[in-house]
């Protein structure tokens, strides 16, 4: 069987900055930028958000409570995602991939402002065979749960999966399971593991 080949989308496809979102909630707030940009990632409520827990809504809500924001949900959901900037070695990447016959999946702990977000404002997202996304299904990498979901998304097990991630608990679950990891640092050395199986030629 061809293999299938999944993609982490932050610090794979896009790239994320949360002190951009922090500058612009924080100049609705009671919080300067650096502790909301501190409260943003050590919050549980992101956390309870990309895990399904909570709805937008709840998450705004206790978001602005929690900061004093003044804005709305429309307002506060605009700067919360507009965080990303395409990584285009690895978009190029992966259309190579999709030209080579090759299924490709994304496959992220994320919510549905993000995805809404890079949805409407990357192209390149259109150009998958499907998405797995924490906050649907209820469980975050590196939880089992959600690679026996990919699992069954893909059709594939095992070695016929190829995951590339950048963090190494979530390569670590994958390779617990079967599957050829790629723990990814640089587009080049990504490329070159994929061209060590065969998938993409030797330079």
């Amino acid at each position: 069987m061809t293999p299938a080949i999944i993609f982490d989308l932050g610090k794979v496809l896009v790239d994320f900055d949360y002190t951009i979102a922090a500058r612009k909630i924080a100049a609705r707030s009671a919080k300067a930028p650096a502790d909301l940009h501190a409260f943003l990632g050590s919050s549980p409520l992101l956390v309870d958000y990309e895990s399904g827990r909570l709805t937008r809504q709840q998450f705004y809500q206790a978001v602005s409570d929690a900061i004093g924001f003044t804005g709305g949900l429309d307002e506060f959901g605009g700067f919360f995602a507009d965080i990303f900037s395409e990584m285009p070695a690895m978009t190029a990447l992966h259309a190579e991939l999709r030209r080579r016959g090759f299924k490709t999946y994304i496959f992220s702990n994320t919510n549905d402002l993000a995805i809404e977000h890079v949805r409407r404002n990357f192209p390149f997202f259109a150009n998958f065979d499907g998405y797995l996304f924490s906050y649907e299904v209820g469980a975050m990498k590196p939880l089992p749960e959600i690679y026996a979901a990919m699992e069954a998304m893909a059709g594939r097990r095992g070695a016929d999966l190829i995951y590339i991630d950048d963090r190494a608990e979530n390569i670590a679950a994958g390779v617990a399971r079967g599957w050829r990891a790629i723990l990814h640092e640089t587009p080049e050395k990504t490329r070159a593991a994929l061209a060590s199986w065969g998938i993409l030629p030797a330079d």
